[in-house]
């Protein structure tokens, strides 16, 4: 294997798949990979749904963008849709109303196709919802399930179709700048680069220490899921994602069982995150406070790291202070829904000097997403 690249991306999570793909046509791309499975961490974790509308207003923007590239990608990308029809479902009690309401005029003044729905009208999409708990629901027909493993492995695939080498079990150990390039130290050997793409997701402050790069305070958050079994002969196939307006708690059918989480955000520190049993049981409280649902026996349990700086927005740009230092971080919750926008901006900002078209379109700038702005540039 060479050891000189133009572009080393460290990680190979949604954010350092689609950083190779978009960059592999136009350079040798190198992506470096703690771990033995490629985004084992988060991405691998994820139980996306696409919301053109979730997020602040920087990330909805990635969102547009990103939109046409899930419902028609590039032709061999993968073999089957990477969303398909799942609709989403937001239900509330009587003393949550006026947030439903809230939560309807925001989102479609933000272009979602969102409408109410009586109590009535929930509970029969989704019967298991407990009559004296819902007391309004609103529907949003036009989110989507992603395929999180399909799109995931298409940007990974592509990139190595375009000559990207993707090494496993290379713990990034050192990185330094000497004579134009990054040198960066690996548990496989050292390989050197003009351009480092920081993409290691909750680590993306720990690459940075290394290179001797300040922090842009970055936060790794637990999320918490289960799977377990619906009540025997229920068809729960044709059931939303449905939550709670509070987002304090969703389920959705996810291969015959349901999938269900209390949303948590729970701060901690970069690491192998495990599912917690006080989330666990507040989780089958809050389940069975708001539906008939008895939890026997949960088939999986397991938690994922969602990773946010403090305004809650992607970061991509060259640091201002390490020349060659790229950052691709703080994806938080949205970081499979703007992968294809992420990724094109990665590509447009390394090859051509400028934010691509469709989301110049958007007013997106590098201000607006770069590392600069945490740091009062």
């Amino acid at each position: 294997m060479q050891d000189r690249y133009d572009f080393i991306v460290i990680g190979a999570g949604i954010a350092g798949a689609t950083a190779a793909y978009h960059l592999a046509p136009d350079g040798a791309v190198l992506v470096l990979e703690r771990e033995n499975q490629p985004g084992y961490h988060s991405t691998g974790r994820s139980a996306a749904q696409f919301f053109e509308t979730y997020g602040g207003p920087e990330i909805v923007k990635l969102n547009r963008v990103s939109r046409p590239f899930f419902e028609s990608p590039p032709p061999g990308f993968w073999e089957a849709p990477l969303v398909t029809e799942r609709g989403a479902m937001f239900f509330a009690r009587a003393d949550q109303l006026d947030l439903l309401e809230r939560h309807r005029a925001e989102s479609a003044s933000a272009g979602a196709s969102i409408f109410s729905i009586t109590a009535g009208e929930a509970l029969r999409r989704v019967p298991v919802l407990r009559g004296d708990y819902v007391a309004g629901a609103l529907l949003e027909p036009d989110s989507k399930h992603m395929d999180v493993a399909a799109i995931h492995q298409g940007f990974l695939r592509g990139a190595r179709r375009e000559g990207a080498r993707l090494v496993t079990g290379a713990e990034v150990q050192a990185l330094a700048r000497k004579a134009g390039c990054w040198q960066v130290t690996s548990t496989v050997g050292r390989f050197s680069a003009p351009w480092v793409v920081n993409a290691a997701g909750a680590w993306c402050d720990v690459i940075a220490g290394l290179a001797g790069v300040a922090p842009i305070g970055l936060v790794p958050k637990r999320r918490t899921a289960i799977l377990i079994d619906p009540p025997a002969g229920l068809d729960i196939g044709s059931w939303p994602l449905t939550i709670d307006i509070d987002e304090d708690l969703y389920f959705k059918p996810d291969a015959g069982r349901l999938l269900v989480s209390p949303a948590d955000e729970t701060p901690v520190p970069p690491c192998d995150v495990q599912p917690e049993d006080l989330d666990i049981a507040i989780l089958v409280d809050r389940l069975q406070q708001a539906t008939t649902l008895e939890v026997r026996r949960i088939a999986h349990r397991w938690a994922g790291l969602r990773s946010f700086v403090p305004d809650h927005n992607l970061v991509i740009g060259e640091d201002p202070d390490a020349r060659g230092f790229f950052w691709l971080a703080g994806q938080g919750g949205y970081g499979i829904q703007t992968s294809p926008a992420a990724g094109r901006t990665v590509a447009g900002l390394l090859l051509e000097g400028r934010i691509p078209d469709a989301l110049q379109a958007e007013d997106v700038t590098e201000a607006s997403i770069g590392p600069g702005r945490l740091r009062g540039a």
